[in-house]
């Protein structure tokens, strides 16, 4: 497609990237959005003026996932090598990254959400790690989420592929805040908490908060792409739970 699938633009006086998935409804975080966004950050997240960035959407759902088709054996190689490249180099982002979500903030796209420090949401939202319904397990969720919520909830999202509303996100610890219009809560925290700081200063206290966690996250993730290539996508199952999607009929699981 032509059009750009990320927006891209500098707010409250330059101190402020702001990301804009442009893909709705469905914000499909395939080859071309994760290429965006990685462009977006190399390009501009290192301007020594940027205080923060805003990752938010266009249309009423903030992602619907990864692209299943790029799932399949003979794409995953490079679709998961992308993805779990991006989810480092937010995990890297010299400043804080926000997130504002409404509606369905799906597996890829909550992968990308969790990579970052806060998520705001709206009221509706809902958050899951679907992956296990398809015949596939999240790389990047499954080392994200139990550090973020814990090791049982962890669990119980990627184990059973459930959803979970904005009420028990929050509960959980999986998300920060929940509002009526979250774009707005993500600029007033900004306003409020980040826009009177030294950029120089916050860039050294992002790095002293969360640097080894980044470094850990990464070599996890090197490790799970393994298991994944190697693993997971040797089994007929998972190939079975990709194509019983794309079809739209029911997986006929053989436990192999």
């Amino acid at each position: 497609m032509a059009d750009n699938p990320l927006k891209v633009w500098f707010d409250r006086s330059g101190k402020l990237l702001r990301l804009r998935l442009s893909r709705p409804k469905a914000n499909i975080i395939n080859a071309e959005m994760i290429a965006a966004l990685d462009t977006a950050f190399a390009t501009h997240a290192a301007n020594e003026d940027v205080l923060a960035v805003l990752i938010d959407h266009d249309g009423s759902n903030f992602s619907f996932g990864a692209s299943v088709e790029e799932h399949l054996p003979d794409h995953c190689a490079a679709m998961i090598k992308s993805m779990n490249a991006l989810v480092v180099t937010i995990l890297k982002s010299p400043v804080p990254v926000l997130v504002a979500a409404r509606g369905q903030c799906l597996g890829g796209g909550l992968e990308v959400a969790c990579a970052a420090n806060m998520i705001f949401a709206e009221t509706d939202a809902k958050f899951g790690q679907p992956e296990i319904m398809v015949g596939v397990f999240a790389p990047a969720a499954s080392c994200l989420l139990p550090p973020m919520i814990g090791q049982a909830k962890a669990e119980d999202l990627l184990f059973s592929g459930r959803s979970v509303d904005a009420a028990e996100a929050l509960e959980m610890g999986l998300i920060s805040a929940i509002s009526g219009d979250p774009e707005g809560a993500a600029l007033a925290y900004f306003d409020d908490r980040l826009a009177g700081k030294s950029a120089a200063v916050l860039r050294y206290a992002v790095t002293a908060a969360r640097g080894e966690f980044a470094n850990e996250m990464a070599g996890k993730l090197e490790r799970l792409e393994i298991l994944y290539l190697q693993g997971l996508m040797e089994t007929r199952d998972a190939v079975e739970g990709l194509e019983a999607f794309l079809e739209k009929r029911k997986a006929k699981w053989e436990n192999r």
